[in-house]
């Protein structure tokens, strides 16, 4: 018995020794990582046709990143559903992957351990056109399209030196098709929309200005002749996209979303929306409706978010007498953008040659109901001409064109002021107002001006572009 114990007395002593012994065993010490600099989450633009160059700094202790680490880019091609892949330390190619945003990564190897590690950043594809401005301008009725440089040079009629064909006549609108961030590299267009032809204008691709196809081309069954009015992106003013919607021919039009982003029927148009109405090409789409006018019936009228047409069938608000919105009494609508919350304006042209200024709430909310607030005749009637251009801040307060001269009006206390732009007895062509409304682009024969309308500045020009092709109709700024 004594021996028993002392045989398990020794086992427990050599035990507790051997584990003694292997403490040193537990101390880990972590392979070195290589650290890469200047890439990680990065976006490098990229001119098409043209060499691009990554080269990140790279360290790591106690190795060479050139020879013990192995580099393997990937940039993801996701219209094919696939990644071109290339290899080696920095990353050299010829950039041919076409325009817009591209997710990559770097996947470096340390080939002393197998061990990988992975830095996502994105590459822009850019052109020549990726930044600039596009304007679209009228030569006595004959379309220019042209591009100026961000340096300020003017290349003039470039559709004509692009494409070797001339515009439709008559243009009215330069629209901007533009993918929404689930919809990467698909049908980035600008359409050259233009009056009463058989083509309605011309597509060309954002990337190199080049036509693409016809404007009936964006219907499934084009009318023979087309007249485009105005037309915005469907989730327009807070985001673009590539569907549509507007007024074609006095009728309206929503395109199609029942197919995919990348298909070619997205955002086509189909048969207008049915009913008795010529629509005005001033209406607002609002949160789960379409609010705009119908020139037939001298009736503000109402669509469905569908674009379902339901006229003027909406509930008025008895206490607001201002006047009848199912029969205004006028057909020529000057101007209006109205706003889903607060008080909106339209100006109508009377018969008698009378301006009027109509103010009013349309449905949305819980009441659902028309309050015709008032009718006025408006306090710049005598300015008003058939040439004025009009915008609307987003403050409600209005500026417009009479022949050289812009006025910057307010209809709560019927503030009437001109600017102090000195347009040299050029009449304006166009007008278009920025999003923070600090900024007024106007258009006049040969030139675009940039005008400072903030608060506190009268309307002091800060810039002019010379050599635009006749009086330009509409312009956009392209930021990549």
């Amino acid at each position: 018995m004594k021996f028993r114990h002392l045989y398990i007395l020794a086992f427990v002593i050599c035990l507790y020794t051997s584990c003694k012994k292997d403490l040193g065993n537990y101390i880990y010490s972590p392979p070195s990582e290589p650290v890469i600099t200047g890439l990680k989450d990065g976006t490098f633009s990229a001119l098409i046709g043209d060499s691009l160059i990554l080269k990140p700094k790279i360290t790591i202790t106690d190795a060479d990143p050139l020879k013990d680490l192995d580099y393997e880019w990937h940039i993801t091609v996701q219209e094919l559903f696939k990644d071109d892949i290339y290899t080696g330390y920095p990353l050299k190619m010829i950039y041919n992957l076409g325009p817009g945003d591209r997710i990559a990564k770097l996947i470096v190897t340390d080939k002393r351990n197998g061990l990988k590690y992975t830095i996502p950043f994105k590459i822009t594809g850019t052109t020549q056109f990726s930044v600039g401005q596009l304007v679209l301008s009228s030569d006595n009725g004959k379309s220019k399209f042209s591009f100026v440089k961000p340096d300020g040079t003017v290349l003039p009629d470039l559709y004509q030196s692009l494409n070797g064909e001339a515009l439709p006549d008559n243009p009215v609108q330069l629209y901007y098709s533009k993918p929404l961030v689930y919809q990467p590299n698909t049908k980035e267009e600008y359409w050259l929309l233009c009056d009463k032809s058989a083509q309605g204008g011309v597509v060309l691709d954002a990337a190199t200005l080049l036509k693409k196809t016809y404007f009936d081309a964006q219907f499934f069954s084009a009318p023979a002749l087309i007249s485009p009015g105005y037309l915005e992106p469907l989730f327009y003013p807070s985001q673009m996209g590539t569907v549509p919607n507007g007024v074609v021919n006095g009728k309206f039009y929503v395109g199609t979303q029942s197919t995919a982003p990348n298909a070619d029927d997205y955002g086509k148009f189909g048969n207008e929306q049915s009913g008795d109405y010529t629509m005005s090409k001033y209406f607002t789409h609002g949160s789960n409706f379409y609010f705009g006018f119908n020139t037939k019936a001298k009736a503000f009228i109402i669509f469905s978010g569908d674009g379902s047409y339901t006229g003027s069938s909406y509930p008025t608000d008895a206490t607001s007498t201002g006047f009848d919105p199912k029969n205004v009494g006028m057909d020529d609508l000057l101007y209006m953008r109205a706003a889903e919350g607060g008080t909106s304006y339209a100006f109508f042209k009377a018969a008698d040659g009378a301006i009027n200024e109509l103010s009013f709430t349309y449905p949305f909310g819980d009441s659902k109901s028309f309050k015709a607030l008032a009718k006025r005749v408006f306090k710049g009637a005598s300015l008003v001409n058939a040439t004025t251009k009009w915008q609307r801040s987003s403050l409600n307060v209005f500026y417009f064109s009479s022949n050289d001269k812009i006025y910057r009006y307010n209809p709560v206390n019927e503030d009437l002021k001109v600017l102090d732009a000195n347009l040299n007895g050029k009449s304006v062509s166009m007008l278009k107002i920025s999003d923070d409304d600090n900024t007024l682009t106007v258009g006049v024969d040969g030139s675009i001006l940039t005008i400072n309308i903030s608060v506190g500045v009268n309307g002091v020009i800060t810039k002019t572009i010379n050599g635009i092709p006749g009086a330009p109709v509409d312009m956009l700024i392209r930021n990549l």
